[in-house]
């Protein structure tokens, strides 16, 4: 049977004929037209080959025809079957020859990956009736994968990143990209001697299958040795080592960096060099050559060639276009005066910022305050010998108003939540720093992923501009469910936290999704129970009273119980116990003086304590029976600039003064406190306290920032008759969670030593603590924010005036890492090391593990 070939398109054919039209002709049109033009040859191609192939045929070209048959040959694996459904045709359509169905047919088998090559051929013609035949080659399957030169572990990691598996087709593209992988892989780890052979062998045992065996050769690590420099006068070859961050020479105890050789690295690391020559005023400097030459002892040498340059310095900067700044107020910001050496990058960040929240630079003071369509750049207008002029070109244009501010993404949390937080709206100048402030304080509320994207949307014509912040929620509940085994029963923990909770809904059916949710109130229930007490506690948070200003409203209540036990039996006697039962109220206020980051809390606190025949230890007394009362106010001044993440700050502070008392009843009743006994003495706690805490966040990048802390408090009495109350004191020492405290005390946490240690059984009254902790972003995550950290601490407590000295403290360092989950709150671990002995000990601490279990930040 004659048969005519209609089309033969292979892949690699296609693919020569449009790299040859790109490289001889496609380069040098505009990217748009490039597309378009590629994208007709590949259609058309096909037509191209149909018409220089197609030769003494009776058909007319275009004339449509009646599709009476389609075989199928040189199939191993496939049956015609499949072949003809991969094509799409059926038999009994309308098609032409050449024609686009022919040609769709065609692309639809290359795409299902399973052929290397497709022929078409017109087998027959009964009046207007084709047959065609499609002759393929099938592509092999891979049936085993054979992996040597490496270890078990290392080798099924390679399979799976190389998706080399049972069943996938064998492509010439596959055997090289894997090769590559591997060398690449490898040599990226310092093996730069690296080989991988790779064969193919067909496997008898089924048709159309290959097997692959791949041998890896990583040799040995290869280390760098020396770094050499040449024409280096004005920085020393140390210098410029250091300089290069990622490329290091050899060094027995250089853990922290290796020494191997990575190409995009050193690449990286020339471009520093000569960042490091252009900050000191060398902008012509260049690398002439750089190479890499091997040692006998399997290191090698990077052997790099400079060219220094003059030294340039700042002639005249000039100020042009400027009206709403003068020019003293702009060179106050810009921090460059004639003579100092020229800094190009320096300059740049000083006219355009550095990319920082609180960037402090000319384009920043201009967004700042409405010009949001204005343009300022930095042009060298002149040079002689070693001096270079510069003119700072400003295009003010008009001030920029905010038309409409929109936030997206928020599912749960109404709007309003949002948009009261926020420092833009309609009718505002445009501000850059409003918009930054916005961001934090949408951080701050911890109901969304700290990647908050505003999304500026400007107005050329009309000098406007629409904002829309896009949020990402996480969970804003938090549960607390703990069992364990102490005191010689179990103790259950059940916690709910709801933080973004809706009161007004409480009663609406269709908003339990599973809870009402929405406004930003916090909610707490808890219930803590064994066989010797039980605590049930409330609270409620509104942040925005009435709805209009940021004023808070807080109040929780709680009861507890505790009855004696026998710690020798651990029999609970029932009819021996201590109740308190205590209530607080709240409220808070945003400030605006000195600025509007101050808030400014008070609260009233009252606590009853109920004793019956329960042995309690008041100071040096005992007291079993009775009621104490603990009515006191506290207020609470604080400035909270950190951001923009509740949980990984990167910037800002949190500074807190605080005070709390009681009324002083000793100075006002006329009793001789001398001669009361111990129930009538403490009948009426009374005391004052102080408390001051600063932190400081300073980042060094965007996922490693140093947090530094200083605190310390301060309990004082009014009569010293009755002395220290034998509440409210501090506790120091362990990881400064509180867990069942009846007293009021303040647990202060110092890893490495255990739990409230650093204090006499009765607690200090004065306490300083100390903290550096350098903290690592490992995963920012809304389902999961991990950090790791390390840290320096320092403190201690201390019973009274005689006996405190700031400079005697106990010291530690660790490491630990953070993990916060929406539903269960910051989990931990720390490993510290205590330096100094414990209070009547002369054993230093040692080591100590600490866990974080649901605390707050």
């Amino acid at each position: 049977m004659m048969q005519l070939l209609i089309t033969r398109i292979e892949n690699e054919d296609l693919e020569k004929q449009v790299n040859k039209l790109q490289n001889n002709f496609l380069k040098k049109l505009p990217s748009a037209a490039i597309v378009l033009l590629l994208l007709f040859f590949t259609l058309n191609v096909n037509a191209q080959v149909q018409k220089d192939t197609i030769k003494n045929i009776s058909y007319q070209k275009g004339k449509e025809y009646i599709l009476g048959g389609i075989s199928v040959t040189g199939l191993k694996k496939f049956s015609e079957e499949t072949v003809r459904v991969f094509t799409g045709l059926r038999i009994g359509q309308v098609i032409k020859l050449p024609g686009d169905k022919l040609t769709s047919a065609i692309k639809k088998l290359y795409e299902s990956k399973q052929f290397s090559s497709v022929d078409v051929y017109l087998a027959k013609m009964d009046g207007n009736s084709v047959y065609l035949q499609f002759n393929v080659l099938e592509l092999p399957q891979l049936s085993d994968v054979k992996l040597t030169g490496l270890k078990k572990g290392k080798t099924k990691d390679i399979l799976k990143e190389t998706e080399l598996k049972k069943g996938v087709m064998v492509t010439d593209n596959l055997v090289v990209t894997t090769k590559n992988y591997i060398i690449k892989k490898y040599t990226d780890k310092g093996f730069l001697k690296t080989k991988v052979n790779l064969d193919l062998k067909a496997d008898t045992t089924d048709i159309n299958t290959v097997k692959m065996s791949i041998h890896v050769d990583k040799g040995r690590k290869i280390k760098i040795k020396d770094i050499f420099f040449k024409g280096n006068k004005a920085l020393s070859d140390k210098k410029l080592r250091k300089a290069m961050s990622n490329t290091k020479e050899k060094f027995i105890g250089r853990f922290w960096k290796g020494s191997k050789y990575i190409e995009e690295n050193y690449q990286t690391d020339l471009e520093s060099i000569l960042d490091k020559y252009s900050r000191l005023g060398y902008r012509d400097a260049r690398i002439l050559s750089d190479n890499i030459s091997w040692n006998d002892d399997n290191t090698i040498n990077i052997n790099i060639e400079l060219e220094e340059g003059r030294q340039y310095r700042f002639s005249e900067i000039l100020f042009v276009g400027n009206k709403e700044y003068t020019d003293e107020e702009l060179s106050s910001l810009l921090k460059i005066q004639k003579g100092d050496i020229y800094n190009g990058a320096v300059l740049k960040e000083r006219v355009q910022g550095d990319g920082s929240p609180n960037s402090q630079d000319i384009s920043t003071l201009y967004q700042n305050n409405g010009f949001l369509f204005s343009t300022i750049n930095a042009v060298e207008t002149k040079v002689k010998n070693d001096s270079i002029t510069v003119e700072i070109r400003i295009r003010e244009d008009e001030k920029a108003r905010i038309r409409k501010v929109t936030v997206s993404g928020n599912d749960k949390t109404n709007d309003h939540v949002i948009f009261r937080e926020l420092r833009v709206k309609p009718g505002d100048l445009f501000s850059r720093s409003a918009i930054i402030r916005s961001i934090r304080e949408i951080g701050q509320l911890g109901f969304f992923d700290q990647n908050v994207t505003p999304d500026v949307l400007p107005d050329y014509q009309n000098k406007t501009t629409d904002i829309d912040f896009t949020v990402t929620e996480k969970g804003g509940s938090q549960i607390e469910l703990q069992g364990g085994y102490g005191g010689g029963s179990f103790i259950g923990t059940l916690g709910l936290s709801f933080n973004n909770f809706s009161i007004k809904d409480i009663f609406n059916k269709e908003a339990y999704k599973p809870l009402p949710m929405g406004d930003g109130q916090a909610l707490s229930l808890r219930l803590q129970t064994s066989r010797t007490f039980s605590t049930y506690s409330f609270s409620f948070t509104e942040p925005w009273l009435g709805g209009k200003k940021p004023k808070s409203l807080s109040f929780s209540v709680y009861s507890s119980n505790q009855y004696q036990l026998n710690p020798q039996t651990f029999d609970v006697d029932r009819s021996r116990s201590l109740g308190i039962i205590g209530a607080s109220v709240g409220l808070g206020q945003r400030l605006k003086w000195p600025d509007d980051y101050f808030q400014l809390s008070q609260t009233i606190a009252y606590q009853s304590f109920r004793l019956k025949n329960y042995g309690f230890r008041v100071g040096a007394d005992v007291l079993s029976q009775g009621t104490l009362n603990n009515l006191s106010y506290s207020a609470n001044i604080s400035r909270n600039s950190a951001g923009p993440s509740l949980i990984f700050p990167t910037y800002g502070s949190e500074f807190s003064f605080g005070v709390k008392a009681t009324f002083p009843y000793s100075l006002v009743n006329n009793k001789d406190y001398s001669n009361l006994d111990t129930e009538e003495k403490y009948k009426w706690l009374e005391y004052y306290k102080f408390n001051a805490k600063g932190k400081w966040y300073t980042s060094f990048t965007d996922k490693l920032v140093l947090m530094t802390n200083a605190e310390m408090g301060y309990l004082g009495f009014y009569n010293s008759e009755l002395g220290y109350s034998p509440f409210e004191r501090y506790f120091v020492g362990g990881d400064g969670i509180a867990a069942f405290q009846l007293d009021g005390r303040e647990v202060v946490g110092l890893r490495g030593y255990e739990n409230n240690r650093l204090s006499s059984i009765d607690g200090g009254t004065i306490y300083n603590k100390f903290q550096l902790e350098l903290r690592y972003s490992i995963s920012d995550a809304p389902s999961a924010s991990i950090y790791t950290l390390g840290f320096l601490e320092a403190g201690n407590s201390y019973d009274n005036f005689k006996t405190y000295n700031p400079f005697e403290l106990k010291r530690s360092a660790g490491l630990g890492v953070r993990i916060f989950m929406p539903a269960f709150g910051l989990l931990g671990i720390d490993f510290a090391h205590g330096f100094d002995p414990l209070p009547g000990q002369n054993v230093k601490s040692g080591w100590q593990t600490h866990f974080i279990i649901g605390r707050q930040f």
